[in-house]
């Protein structure tokens, strides 16, 4: 389906996401986060601190929702692409995660010292399990660019 070819495209070619969280006291928070796609199933993982508010966040309540955005337009009136995504989000262990790690540090290779460092460094890598995407997309799709996907 073309629909899904281009949500694929647009999440592995996106460099960082917007992630929203929840705090204790319902008040949505929003962060900018390097990430890791992967497909069938719908997963995508970054890297965080766990003194960093978001991760707090996540650890009591772990609903997140999100944006990448695909070729953003240099101003109003020029076509967008993006997508948005709901899902649930979850602080993996320090260790047994060789592969998600692997693939984190070859797609970004900075973050290869932080990784080495777990079980036993501050920060800890994080799954988002999607549940929904949502691709808008004005260039391929002009009467009608929001597109509802479910996660496969």
């Amino acid at each position: 389906m073309e629909e899904r070819r281009l949500l694929e495209e647009y999440v592995a070619g996106g460099g960082l996401m917007q992630l929203a969280t929840v705090g204790d006291d319902g008040t949505p928070r929003v962060c900018s986060v390097w990430y890791l796609p992967s497909f069938g199933p719908d997963r995508l993982h970054f890297i965080s601190r766990r003194d960093r508010l978001h991760s707090k966040n996540i650890d009591g309540n772990p609903a997140v929702a999100g944006a990448i955005i695909d070729n953003p337009p240099a101003e109003l009136g020029l076509t967008g692409r993006g997508v948005s995504f709901t899902g649930v989000a979850r602080e993996l262990p320090g260790t047994g995660n060789d592969d998600v790690a692997a693939a984190f540090a070859a797609r970004w290779p900075r973050a290869g010292g932080v990784l080495s460092a777990m079980p036993d460094a501050a920060s800890r890598l994080y799954e988002i399990a999607v549940s929904e995407w949502v691709l808008f997309d004005e260039e391929n799709f002009p009467a009608s660019p929001r597109r509802v996907i479910s996660a496969g």
